[in-house]
């Protein structure tokens, strides 16, 4: 079976993220392909107690060390529980966060420095590389209204509180934006920027263009793309023909996930 697909959203508190991971999903199902939403801190019962006792505003104090330890102790369960066994599945994975949070958030927010988050990423989590990362940057000013008046009213209407962050000062969410900003220049083939303040539709429309491109590109194999069958699939051999390919009208297998359509590239 094929290894699925891996997909991360990531940007400051307020950029948005909630919202377009569910109408990623949502796009996705439409097109023949059920994803599995998880988010980081929290996806699992122990990320969950992880995540409330590192958002909580309760949790004043805590040293940059022990808040990063938090944040590996949460993502190496998930990989091992949620992420890591989807992905053998064949199936989509879209997360609300992952290790660019920390590097942004206590490498550069914190100020402990890319050189150890990474280090503890290639330890704790197998080097697990998302296949995509949708970084949404939209300006500091608006993140942090959006994401101030967003815990303001959970507060109000639940009780939940996971404002610890937005505590902050301006100056640390500065540091966390712009080491988002670098993130983005040193790996431009997984980051895909999507910068300034733009609607929500025009935000999902730049999602859904990112990740149709990725998953044409991960169907090429030199000069054949191999192909599912399914709605989606179609869509995507059809993108393929508009580009110059042509179907060699072969399939192979007899089960679902071994059925497979050739496309050659014409000369």
């Amino acid at each position: 079976m094929p290894r699925g697909h891996f997909i991360t959203l990531e940007g400051l508190d307020g950029s948005g993220k909630t919202t377009q991971i569910k109408r990623l999903a949502a796009w996705l199902e439409r097109r023949g392909t059920v994803p599995v939403v998880t988010r980081q801190p929290g996806g699992t019962a122990t990320g969950d107690r992880i995540r409330a006792l590192a958002l909580d505003s309760r949790s004043a104090g805590l040293a940059p060390l022990t808040e990063m330890a938090l944040m590996f102790a949460d993502r190496a369960q998930a990989i091992a529980e949620v992420i890591e066994p989807a992905l053998a599945a064949g199936k989509t994975v879209l997360c609300d966060r992952f290790t660019d949070s920390t590097e942004a958030y206590q490498g550069g927010g914190r100020e402990l420095g890319s050189e150890i988050v990474l280090e503890l990423h290639r330890l704790l989590c197998g080097n697990l590389q998302p296949d995509l990362t949708l970084l949404l940057l939209p300006s500091l000013e608006a993140s942090l209204r959006r994401a101030r008046r967003r815990n303001e009213r959970a507060i109000a209407e639940s009780g939940t509180d996971e404002s610890r962050f937005e505590q902050e000062k301006d100056a640390f969410y500065s540091r966390v934006w712009a080491k988002y900003k670098e993130i983005a220049e040193r790996e431009p083939e997984r980051v895909v920027l999507i910068a300034g303040d733009l609607t929500i539709d025009e935000v999902h429309e730049q999602i859904v263009e990112a990740v149709a491109e990725r998953l044409i590109a991960a169907a090429i194999q030199g000069d054949v793309a191999l192909i599912g069958h399914g709605w989606f699939n179609r869509a995507i051999a059809q993108s393929l023909s508009r580009r110059g390919w042509r179907s060699s009208r072969r399939t192979f297998g007899s089960g679902p996930w071994s059925f497979i359509a050739l496309h050659e590239r014409k000369p």
